[in-house]
């Protein structure tokens, strides 16, 4: 199939496309890598009136430094670019280690970070890992900004707090912190497909090797990237060991309700739920105890 006739314009400034969002609301998109929003439009699941590119504003691109230790990635910026880049693995390793389940390496290279967010399809893996981190958003209109938590931006499957008016800009993550480690895995049914299920977990330890923190979201578990604070809160103060790790995968197969699929059941998701919580945590603990 083709779309449905739309009006198309190159933005030439933020400016510019903010102003056609106004004028626009819910029946103009923007364009950016294209990678989800054009195969939806044709199959007509999408027809906005106006397509905004915004491909030729640079601003929107890069990583800079933001306040303390964290990192703001513009929207714009291409996975391919991410992960290419030696930083990601130091700053952002849970990123760095789950860009290569992201899709196909074509998909990548022109795939951005603000478009797959955006997007908030459940199932990808950025908004979880977002969500573990801890992130936050920022989103600009005509009118002003504002930064909008991770944990609040997700509403619905493919539905955000993103108003009709509203371009998501930037997204700020924490860099890793000393005595840390993360870890991402996920099941599909083909490399480059998504995932059944998918794990993203973070541990950071005290000087005495407790668990100072731990956060563990997931991919496809439910309508929205889900963040498991249950299971992570359970091992806070703790040596973690195999007794601690099956508690919180237990804690988290009892938190999630994930939709089942002619490919996976809802109990399959929930069982490789747990079994990805179990291991990602492991792995976590032994890369934090390494960077100790």
């Amino acid at each position: 199939m083709k779309p449905a006739p739309f009006q198309y314009v190159a933005a030439r400034t933020i400016e510019q496309a903010l102003q056609l969002k106004a004028e626009y609301g819910d029946e103009a998109r923007f364009l950016a890598g294209g990678q989800s929003l054009v195969p939806t439009m044709n199959f007509r699941l999408t027809q906005p009136a106006i397509l905004i590119d915004i491909n030729l504003l640079a601003e929107l691109a890069g990583v800079k430094n933001g306040a303390g230790d964290r990192v703001r990635i513009g929207a714009l910026t291409r996975y391919r670019n991410l992960e290419r880049d030696p930083a990601t693995a130091r700053r952002l390793p849970l990123i760095h280690e789950a860009l290569p389940h992201v899709a196909h390496p074509q998909i990548r290279n022109r795939g951005t970070i603000g478009g797959n967010l955006a997007h908030a399809d459940p199932a990808s893996e950025m908004p979880a890992i977002v969500v573990a981190l801890a992130g936050r958003l920022h989103a600009r209109s005509k009118t002003g900004e504002r930064w909008i938590d991770a944990a609040d931006f997700f509403v619905g499957a493919l539905s955000t707090a993103l108003a009709p008016d509203e371009m998501l800009v930037e997204v700020e993550l924490p860099t890793a912190p000393a005595r840390s480690g993360a870890c991402f895995m996920e099941v599909s049914r083909r490399r480059g497909d998504f995932a059944i299920v998918g794990v993203a977990a973070t541990v950071r330890l005290d000087g005495e090797g407790r668990c100072a923190d731990a956060r563990i979201g997931l991919c496809n578990a439910g309508e929205v990237p889900v963040l498991a604070a249950e299971a992570g809160k359970s091992l806070a103060g703790r040596k973690i060991g195999a007794p601690e790790i099956k508690e919180a995968a237990a804690l988290v197969q009892g938190a999630i309700d994930p939709g089942g699929s002619i490919h996976a059941s809802k109990e399959f998701q929930r069982h490789i739920a747990g079994v990805l919580t179990a291991r990602a945590l492991a792995a976590a603990c032994q890369r934090a105890e390494q960077a100790a």
